[in-house]
């Protein structure tokens, strides 16, 4: 009788392993790296997706830019651009308030990941045109974020109130513009392209591709 369900049990374990086979197999290369940008990542914060990351990360940045373009003093200002930079890239400093991950790390893989999708051998014409509109928009976040990393660097260096206060207000007006985007070429409306996409024009066409594809 043993043995009987012993082998009973093997039948049905394979039965479900073949069952899950397709399933498995069903999901398309362009499927999965879309799903590393929208949904799950395994580096991330609570392993979630690429662009959610920096979404997360940026929104620390922007509060914080925020903070020091208010500031009343040099000090107030200097610190909450240490706490800038620490969303934007944490090996800058050893504690702040960002998750850890840092938006330029997670831009640039949403960026990579994107471009992976949309070079699959089974990417869609959708996903090839949305991830080229998800794609510049990522990589206008990362080109900000090195511009803040740069001028964040002068702020910390300055010696006057005056200089220091343009900068953080030069900063926080980044840090908008990479949740945001920008309208670059004064036409009245934010675009995907390069120079004004940021993470919303991202989400949107990342949205706009999974609704194509029928991804929940």
């Amino acid at each position: 009788m043993a043995k009987t369900r012993l082998v009973t049990t093997a039948a049905l374990a394979a039965v479900i392993a073949a069952a899950a086979a397709p399933q498995i197999s069903a999901q398309s290369a362009a499927h999965r790296h879309i799903g590393h940008v929208a949904d799950m990542w395994r580096d991330t914060p609570d392993q979630v997706g690429l662009l959610v990351a920096a979404q997360m990360e940026a929104e620390v940045a922007a509060q914080h830019a925020g903070l020091a373009a208010g500031s009343g003093d040099l000090a107030g200002i200097q610190r909450h651009i240490v706490h800038v930079l620490h969303a934007i890239d944490p090996t800058t400093s050893e504690r702040g308030p960002g998750k850890g991950y840092g938006l330029t790390r997670a831009a640039s893989g949403a960026a990579q990941h994107i471009g992976l999708a949309a070079e699959s051998e089974d990417a869609s014409n959708a996903v090839k045109t949305h991830a080229n509109h998800v794609g510049t928009s990522a990589r206008n976040v990362v080109t900000w974020a090195e511009a803040i990393v740069e001028k964040a660097g002068m702020v910390a260096s300055a010696s006057d109130m005056e200089s220091a206060k343009a900068m953080a207000d030069e900063i926080a007006a980044m840090t908008q513009a990479i949740l945001s985007g920008m309208d670059a070429d004064g036409n009245g409306r934010v675009g995907w392209q390069e120079g004004e996409g940021g993470l919303e024009q991202a989400a949107t066409h990342l949205r706009l591709m999974k609704e194509a594809e029928g991804l929940g």
